[in-house]
């Protein structure tokens, strides 16, 4: 079974972001997170099953940096959860979906990521993720 994970959002400010979040969606932030592999600053909020993940650069030169210099802030990829990572990338490549990395790798939150490209999803950067045991 697939499920929306979260979705992840490019933020310039965390603190003002989580402040607007909080209001939003009338819940508090549960979780503040650094990535170093992936120069990024998390922070997370419940939303029913899935949750919301802030994106913000901790280095210049990060994918999200480069994201928002190129489109500004806003919705950045969407998250779906997946029982078997390593599966599901062999059966989206098979299928002609270009994997962004070969192997999972530590995401936040306790996962394990694997990125789709764009450019053969749709047009929407898709991240793979699976529970961490």
């Amino acid at each position: 079974m697939i499920r929306i994970e979260h979705i992840g959002i490019a933020v310039e400010n965390m603190n003002e972001s989580i402040e607007l979040y909080e209001q939003l969606l009338n819940t508090p932030c549960y979780k503040r997170e650094s990535v170093a592999s992936e120069s990024v600053e998390t922070a997370f909020f419940k939303v029913g099953e899935s949750k919301i993940e802030l994106l913000e650069a901790s280095d210049p030169n990060s994918a999200i940096a480069k994201f928002i210099a190129k489109k500004g802030q806003g919705i950045h990829h969407i998250a779906y959860e997946v029982e078997n990572i390593q599966a599901e990338m062999k059966r989206l490549e098979a299928l002609g979906f270009e994997l962004l990395n070969k192997e999972p790798k530590r995401g936040a939150d306790n996962k394990l990521v694997c990125f789709l490209h764009p450019k053969t999803s749709g047009g929407v950067l898709v991240e793979l993720c699976q529970e961490m045991v």
